[in-house]
């Protein structure tokens, strides 16, 4: 089989998110994943690393647009 397990990233620590991710879809905010048996969830992250020979994806949260517009704010 060739599913992955997704982990998501906060700092230094990694949860898991999602076992056996089959079907990873990119959307304009985040990712949709799907397991095996067609559960689906979304989560606003990019993907920061993946290793499929080791069955692993690492996810990192998507900052919302009120922190990115303050991280680019001239004011």
């Amino acid at each position: 089989m060739c599913e992955a397990n997704a982990y998501l990233k906060e700092g230094e620590e990694e949860t898991l998110f999602m076992e056996s991710v089959d079907v990873i879809e990119p959307y304009e905010n985040g990712l949709k994943l799907i397991d095996i048996f067609g559960k689906q969830k979304f989560l606003r992250a990019r993907i920061k690393d993946m290793t499929l020979l080791n069955h692993r994806i690492l996810l990192e949260p998507i900052p919302n647009s009120e922190e990115v517009s303050h991280a680019f704010s001239c004011s």
